[in-house]
C-alpha cells in the first residue's frame, strides 16, 4: 500500500481520468505506482470490456424505439461498471466537444453508436477521429450534411467542423467554410429499411460520387480538388487546431477555463500548460494518447486538485460507484440517467451544437439542491455496500476522537480536501456526540458515520473534482 500522499494523488487521477475509485482500489493502484496507473488508463485494451451480452439481456430495448432513457441508461451502466474508466471518460469528453443531440436526430441508438465510435477512436489519432466523425450518420444528420449537394452546398457541417470541433473562431474565413463544405458534398446517409413493422435499423454512411463537387477548391491557403479527408488533413496540421484541442483537454481534465465562445479573446489560464500539450500534439502527429500522457504526468495536473466543478454525470456516476449499489444489472439505471438530466446534463441530448457550458455554470439554485440531495442521500445510506465498507473500515480503527473521526471519513471518500469553514462545521457535528466508540454503541456509531458522510456529500467541497 502506498502512503497517504500517493493515495491522494491517485484519487485525483481517478476522479479526472475516470469517475473516482474506492479507497481500497486506490490503495491497490498505489502499490504499483502512479505512472503504472496512468499507463493502465491510457491502454484500456489491457482490461476486459463491459460484457455486452449481459448488457443486451438487461436492456434489450436500447436498440429499439423507446426513446432516450434506455440508451442513456446503457451508457450509465457502462460508466459505472467499466474496467476501462478513461475510455468512458473520453467518450464523455468527445460527446461534450462534438455535441450531437437526440432533440433533432430522434434516433437514440444512432447516438449510442456514436458514443461507441468515441470509445474506439477517442484515444488515437485526432485526424482519424475527425474522419470517423464526418462519416458518422448521427453527425451527418445533426449538422445537415445529408443536405449538402453539388451546386447547392449546406455550410452547417463545414462551419462547425472549423468553429467548434477543431480550430475555433478567428482562424478561418467565410470562404474557407464554403470551400470545406464543397469538399464534403456527397457525404451522406444511405437509404435504410423503414422502421415499421420490424423496428429500427442502423443508419449507414454513404459516399455518392455523382453528388460530390470535384472541382478545384482553395482552403486555408491550399488549392486542389479536395475531398473531405483532404480538408481534415489540412485542418489537423494547423497550429490553431493543436491549441484548440489542448485547451479543451485542459478544461476537461485539469481546471475550469472561461467558456469556449470567449477563447478567441480570452487567453488560457495556464499558457505554459497549453504549450506543453501542443508540443505533445506536434511531436506525436496529433495522437490524443500522447497528449494525455503528458497531461496526467505533469505537475500542472498533479497540483490542480479540486479545481473543477464536477459535471452532473461526474457527480452522479462517481457517487453511485462509491456507494457500490449499481455494480451489475439491477433496476435504477434509468433513474440515474434522469438524475443527470435534472442536474442539467441530459446525456445524448446536449442543448445545442455549442454543447453545455461547464464549470461554475453547472451550478444554479435548483441544480445545487438536486446535487446535494442526491449525493447526501446516497452516501448517508449505510445499507449500501460501498458505504457499509466505509463504516467497516472506520470501525476497524477503533475508538476515534472527533478530529480523527472527521479525518477518517474525509480520507475514505476521497481523500477529500476541504476548506476551514467546512471542517469547522463537520467538527462541530462530531464533537456534539463525543468520541466515536464501537463497544456498546455500534448501532449509534454507524448512524453517526452515515450522518457524517451525508454532511460531507452536502458540502461545497464535494462539488469539486
Amino acid at each position: 500500500m502506498g502512503n497517504r500522499e500517493d493515495i491522494a494523488l491517485l484519487g485525483h487521477l481517478m476522479r479526472r481520468a475516470g469517475f473516482g475509485a474506492t479507497y481500497a482500489e486506490l490503495a491497490e493502484r498505489a502499490a504499483a505506482g502512479y505512472e503504472a496507473a496512468v499507463e493502465d488508463l491510457l491502454n484500456p485494451e489491457r482490461f476486459e470490456p463491459v460484457d455486452a451480452d449481459v448488457l443486451y439481456r438487461f436492456l434489450p430495448g436500447y436498440e429499439g424505439a423507446l426513446g432516450p432513457p434506455l440508451n442513456q441508461a446503457e451508457w450509465i451502466y457502462r460508466m459505472i461498471n467499466t474496467r476501462r474508466p478513461l475510455e468512458e471518460k473520453m467518450a464523455l469528453f468527445w460527446h461534450q466537444l462534438f455535441a450531437t443531440g437526440n432533440s433533432k436526430v430522434d434516433n437514440p441508438p444512432e447516438l449510442t453508436q456514436q458514443i461507441d465510435m468515441f470509445r474506439q477512436y477517442g484515444l488515437g489519432s485526432f485526424r482519424e477521429l475527425l474522419v470517423q466523425l464526418a462519416q458518422n450518420p448521427a453527425m451527418i444528420f445533426w449538422l445537415d450534411n445529408n443536405g449538402n449537394h453539388l451546386g447547392a452546398i449546406n455550410e452547417n457541417w463545414g462551419r462547425e467542423l472549423l468553429e467548434l470541433f477543431s480550430m475555433g473562431v478567428g482562424n478561418y474565413s467565410e470562404d474557407d467554410i464554403k470551400e470545406a463544405s464543397r469538399a464534403f458534398t456527397g457525404w451522406t446517409v444511405g437509404p435504410k429499411i423503414p422502421r415499421n413493422p420490424l423496428g429500427r435499423f442502423y443508419w449507414n454512411f454513404e459516399y455518392r460520387p455523382e453528388d460530390h463537387d470535384d472541382g478545384p477548391k482553395t482552403f486555408l491557403g491550399h488549392t486542389g480538388n479536395f475531398n473531405g479527408q483532404d480538408i481534415i488533413d489540412i485542418v489537423v496540421n494547423q497550429p490553431a487546431t493543436a491549441r484548440f484541442l489542448a485547451r479543451h483537454l485542459y478544461n476537461f481534465f485539469v481546471a475550469d477555463e472561461p467558456q469556449v465562445p470567449s477563447w478567441n479573446i480570452t487567453p488560457p489560464n495556464d499558457p505554459d500548460a497549453i504549450d506543453r500539450l501542443v508540443a505533445a500534439y506536434d511531436e506525436s502527429n496529433g495522437d490524443v494518447r500522447a497528449m494525455l500522457r503528458t497531461l496526467f504526468n505533469s505537475d500542472f495536473f498533479k497540483q490542480a486538485r479540486f479545481s473543477r466543478v464536477k459535471s452532473p454525470a461526474e457527480l452522479v456516476i462517481g457517487t453511485a460507484r462509491m456507494a457500490g449499489h449499481f455494480a451489475g444489472p439491477r433496476p435504477g439505471f434509468n433513474s440515474l440517467a434522469f438524475e443527470c438530466a435534472y442536474q442539467g446534463q441530459e446525456l445524448l441530448n446536449p442543448p445545442s451544437v455549442e454543447s453545455w457550458h461547464t464549470g461554475a455554470e453547472w451550478i444554479d439554485g435548483g441544480a445545487l439542491v438536486r446535487r446535494v440531495n442526491f449525493a447526501a442521500g446516497i452516501l448517508g445510506d449505510t445499507a449500501l455496500p460501498g458505504v457499509s465498507a466505509i463504516v467497516i473500515s472506520i470501525r476497524a480503527r477503533g475508538a476515534l476522537s472527533p478530529d480523527e473521526f472527521v479525518d477518517a471519513c474525509l480520507e475514505l471518500v476521497g481523500p477529500l480536501e476541504i476548506g476551514a469553514n467546512t471542517r469547522a462545521e463537520l467538527l462541530d457535528q462530531a464533537r456534539s456526540d463525543g468520541e466515536l466508540r464501537w463497544d456498546d454503541a455500534a448501532a449509534d456509531s454507524e448512524k453517526r458515520v452515515g450522518l457524517m458522510l451525508a454532511l460531507i456529500a452536502a458540502s461545497r467541497d464535494f462539488q469539486f473534482a
